[in-house]
């Protein structure tokens, strides 16, 4: 190799080091690196700037934003509540939700399936008594299942996609079609959600997680919640509506006009204008406030519709001594007229208050759970009204009414994504199809246009939504897999690989590539595993005369097969805490998990994908 190689190949181990040692800023290192690529000459600035455009790239930020509409307007959370509303045990659990969750993964990014789908799970396992590491393990794993099974499936397809775009190989130009990799990678879900419900329980441990085991320092509120006449559990049980045995929360009496019902029993159907007396732990009320139709009783006048209500946030406050409410019943206080907020709950000094909320005479000390405007923590951040004021994370109201809206732009855009294939199959001019292909980028982004349009998401969540570190290191990445190729490290590398496995023949080259692939994605983020590996791969199928396309589609499958540690993905990091797992628990689990991918993917990619190309 020449000086510009070894240079090049310095670069890249200290980017592997640099991922390992600092994975949370791997958009610094990449783009660092890409610097010192165009600065010494190995890529141009052109080259060096071509995956800031590149379409795989773009589609990534737009379906950011349609994903972000999914969770605004709580459609998976509905989904999920359904799934599991009704099942008895752990194993039920994962044989009803699981598959709708690799279904879900396949369109969707895997990460916000995740975040969607996990408070379902704990809430389902804190009301069953089970421990939440027997189900979050197997919902991170199922949510990758379904990335391999679509292009748009998880942002590594994408790069993948990216790169063979701007790949000189006649045979890559294309890129991938939207159900291309289904033909290895729905095998690879089916068998990974069998492995999934029937053989993890018996793998996976039974630990508290770390919140859990702290339940009985946690401080209890009284809660009084009205049913609307738009409430969906009206008519329903107190059972089937999922509010009896709820974490860390207990429905004290119902009071229905004027008549109490205390003990309130299972089989109690709720009525339009019943009054719900709770007594419990912030979280649990933060979620009944979510449940559309139930509002705070303690003022009636409060705004409640669902257009006015989104917005709005959850707030303690603590009553100070000098404030001019101690003394004052909560209702006389008129809190809707003097801070934009309504009382949902009150905590006083670790005892449980006997009077209905709007009665209770508010004292110095006492804690308040109020449902405010955006800005009522900045507003009354120094009021001396209040010791403290903040704000409980996580308690946006979600716009239910719009999950109808969101969930039917998500279903377009997967029908104009499938344009293509639906065209071949009816025979249409290979030109129409054609056009679809090419306007991906054209439907994400019309697809998030909308979301933001219909105000299933508003333009700033929008904006927040989108992981600008994420498209800062693939755009990056897709530049220094280009100075891989220029500089010749990419071959020189691929030769030392085809050294080592080319005696097993084509199928242990490509074994090779699917292995290295897997090693590198288990030490840095899949993206970045699928950026370096794509030269190399192409390079040792271009070394042994053989179609590059299979190998590419080994760099994609294998870029996700990460399952061994917690850092190899990000649903596993996100699991990791609320499952109380260890690094073990990976290992046990992921060792068959990873074995199923290798062996499927290396009977059914040279299947679908011929390693040598026709006539070779």
């Amino acid at each position: 190799m020449a000086w510009q190689g070894w240079f090049t190949l310095g670069v890249l181990i200290a980017i592997i080091v640099g991922l390992v040692r600092y994975p949370h800023v791997a958009e610094v290192i990449f783009l660092g690196a890409l610097g010192l690529l165009t600065l010494v000459g190995v890529v141009t600035p052109a080259e060096a700037l071509a995956g800031f455009k590149n379409e795989g790239v773009l589609t990534i930020g737009a379906l950011f934003v349609v994903a972000a509409g999914l969770t605004e307007t709580g459609f998976l959370s509905l989904l999920s509540g359904r799934l599991l509303g009704r099942a008895t045990d752990g194993t039920t659990v994962l044989r009803r939700a699981l598959p709708p969750i690799v279904v879900s993964s396949a369109f969707l990014n895997n990460t916000t399936v995740v975040a969607m789908a996990m408070p379902a799970f704990l809430e389902w396992a804190r009301k069953h008594r089970v421990s939440a590491s027997r189900l979050l393990l197997p919902l991170s794993y199922a949510a990758i299942l379904g990335g391999v099974c679509t292009l748009i499936g998880t942002s590594t397809n994408l790069v993948v996609h990216g790169f063979m775009q701007q790949s000189s190989a006649p045979s890559l130009k294309s890129g991938l079609s939207m159900w291309e990799l289904s033909g290895v990678g729905v095998p690879i879900a089916i068998a990974g959600a069998a492995y999934l419900i029937f053989l993890t329980p018996r793998l996976l441990p039974d630990r508290k997680e770390f919140l859990e085991q702290l339940g009985e320092t946690r401080r209890e509120y009284l809660a009084e919640l009205l049913v609307d006449k738009s409430c969906p559990l009206i008519g329903r049980t107190v059972q089937d509506a999922g509010l009896r045995g709820l974490p860390g929360l207990f429905l004290i009496e119902i009071d229905r006009e004027g008549q109490l019902i205390s003990p309130v029993g299972p089989d109690e159907r709720l009525r339009a204008g019943d009054r719900l007396v709770f007594t419990g732990v912030v979280s649990t009320i933060v979620d009944l406030q979510k449940i559309p139709g139930l509002t705070s009783a303690a003022d009636t006048t409060f705004e409640i519709g669902p257009d006015t209500r989104h917005g709005r946030r959850l707030c303690e406050a603590v009553v100070s001594v000098s404030s001019p409410l101690v003394g004052k019943g909560v209702r006389e206080a008129n809190f809707r007229t003097i801070y934009n907020a309504a009382v949902v709950a009150v905590h006083r000094n670790g005892q449980r208050v006997a009077e209905k909320i709007g009665d209770i005479r508010l004292e110095p000390g006492d804690t308040l759970l109020l449902e405010t405007g955006a800005g009522f923590v900045r507003t009354h951040r120094n009021n001396p009204d209040f010791y403290l004021v903040s704000e409980i994370g996580d308690a946006a109201a979600v716009r239910y009414e719009k999950a109808w809206l969101a969930s039917s732009i998500t279903l377009a855009l997967i029908v104009l994504l499938t344009g293509q294939e639906i065209l071949h199959l009816c025979g249409a001019p290979q030109r129409y199809a054609e056009w679809f292909a090419q306007q991906r980028f054209t439907f994400a982004m019309l697809a998030a246009g909308g979301m933001v349009v219909t105000r299933c998401v508003s333009s700033s969540a929008a904006r927040r939504s989108i992981e600008w570190s994420v498209l800062l290191t693939i755009a990056a990445a897709l530049g220094v897999g280009k100075a891989l190729d220029n500089s010749g490290v990419a071959t020189a590398i691929a030769e030392q690989a085809v050294g080592l496995f080319g005696a097993l023949g084509p199928v242990g080259v490509l074994a090779g590539v699917f292995v290295l692939t897997w090693m590198l994605t288990e030490l840095m983020s899949n993206n970045a595993a699928a950026a370096l590996m794509f030269p190399i791969a192409v390079a040792a199928a271009l070394h042994e005369g053989l179609d590059p396309r299979p190998f590419a589609i080994a760099v994609a499958i294998g870029a996700s097969s990460g399952f061994l540690f917690p850092a190899g993905y990000q649903t596993h990091l996100m699991v990791f805490g609320p499952g109380g797992y260890r690094v073990g628990d990976f290992v046990k689990t992921g060792v068959p998990m990873v074995v199923i991918w290798l062996v499927l993917a290396l009977w059914l990619i040279p299947y679908f994908w011929p390693l040598r190309a026709a006539g070779g």
